[in-house]
């Protein structure tokens, strides 16, 4: 039978809207946000995923305050109204497609609610293919648009609750084919992966522009991902070369402190970003993604699954779990004197040689 959105003439493939162009089963399609008062008080990282192939939809919500960090998350079985981006108390309005994004999460009974509305500051990019095969099999092949922007409403953790107004954040949408649900032993990851991961992403927000970079590195430092753009508010998107990282970590960790890329104009002008890391999620500590030993992307829960789960980060459990996974720092930066908010998503675990890492022990000095 046909589905609401057949309605439309968005169609890419001779199929139904109800199905995607692939019958891989690790297709998704979701969205990421985040948003902080530019300090170290709170930061809220939450996304919402489809799973068409796992008839799964699925959303998360964490927010860390000091040492811990509070999460909900969110699970139901996927139906044909893909317009309706809700699950549970969870709940994704579009008010003006690639401008202002309403979410909702009536979680409080779970220990965390909000009533948010983002409104880009910048028109959002499209970032480069992201493709990377283990032997034959496709492991991972996606596309991503990304964006920055401020927030306005009020967020609430533990009963208590924080106006949002004047926040500010980064947001992206990705959709393709990466692991999600439970394990799929017919795709192993790459022999290069079971290595050592680096991976660096930075979305910044000025007043006059916005900057995003992307990086991954193999464990010799080949690099499989590379971009690095600045958006202007009349939509131009301006290349800045082939960025080069210098992060000082945490003495005895790899927890970035502080960082410089070092960008170039089209012109061949030297283009510096200086960056300060302040408060962190850890991806891998309740939002579902890789190594989160709790929950995963995908994972079939039943038709209303909902919990929350506060985690203590000076745990040693929890703390073990740091150096394994992507984690979301809220960084402040500096370009030629003007100061700039956003993310410093960074994770580097394994063998990195350009860090002089040799292994998975390995820390900064």
């Amino acid at each position: 039978m046909p589905v609401p959105l057949d309605e439309y003439p968005i169609h890419q493939t001779p199929l139904s809207m109800a199905y995607v162009g692939t019958s891989d089963r690790n297709f998704y399609d979701r969205c990421y946000f985040n948003a902080h008062p530019r300090s170290g008080e709170l930061f809220l990282v939450t996304g919402l995923g489809v799973y068409p192939n796992l008839g799964v939809i699925d959303a998360y919500a964490t927010v860390r305050r000091g040492e811990r960090q509070h999460s909900v998350r969110f699970s139901g079985a996927l139906g044909d109204e893909r317009l309706d981006q809700r699950v549970g108390p969870y709940r994704i309005e579009v008010v003006e497609p690639l401008r202002r994004v309403r979410l909702v999460c009536d979680g409080d009974e779970h220990g965390l609610g909000f009533d948010l509305t983002w409104t880009g500051s910048f028109p959002a990019v499209q970032e480069p293919h992201h493709l990377i095969r283990a032997g034959a099999r496709t492991f991972l092949d996606t596309s991503r648009f990304a964006q920055v922007g401020t927030w306005a409403g009020a967020l609430r953790v533990d009963g208590t609750e924080h106006r949002v107004d004047g926040w500010v954040g980064t947001r992206d949408r990705s959709w393709g084919i990466r692991p999600v649900g439970d394990p799929d032993p017919s795709t192993p990851p790459p022999a290069e992966l079971m290595q050592g991961f680096w991976w660096t992403y930075v979305p910044l927000r000025f007043d006059e522009f916005a900057v995003v970079v992307i990086a991954q590195e193999n464990p010799d430092g080949f690099r499989t991902l590379n971009d690095a753009v600045r958006v202007w508010p009349d939509g131009r998107v301006e290349q800045l070369g082939w960025p080069r990282f210098e992060i000082g970590y945490r003495s005895g960790t790899r927890l970035p402190e502080r960082a410089t890329i070092h960008l170039t104009t089209p012109g061949g002008t030297p283009f510096t970003i200086d960056i300060e890391t302040l408060t962190a999620v850890a991806l891998n500590v309740g939002c579902g993604y890789g190594g989160d030993p709790d929950w995963t992307h995908g994972q079939s829960r039943g038709d209303a699954f909902a919990e929350g789960v506060t985690y203590d980060l000076t745990d040693p459990a929890v703390a073990g779990r740091l150096p394994y996974g992507v984690i979301d720092h809220v960084a402040r930066a500096v370009c030629d004197g003007a100061e700039g908010w956003g993310l410093f998503e960074h994770a580097s675990y394994g063998r990195h040689d350009p860090s002089g890492f040799a292994d998975w022990s390995a820390v900064s000095r």
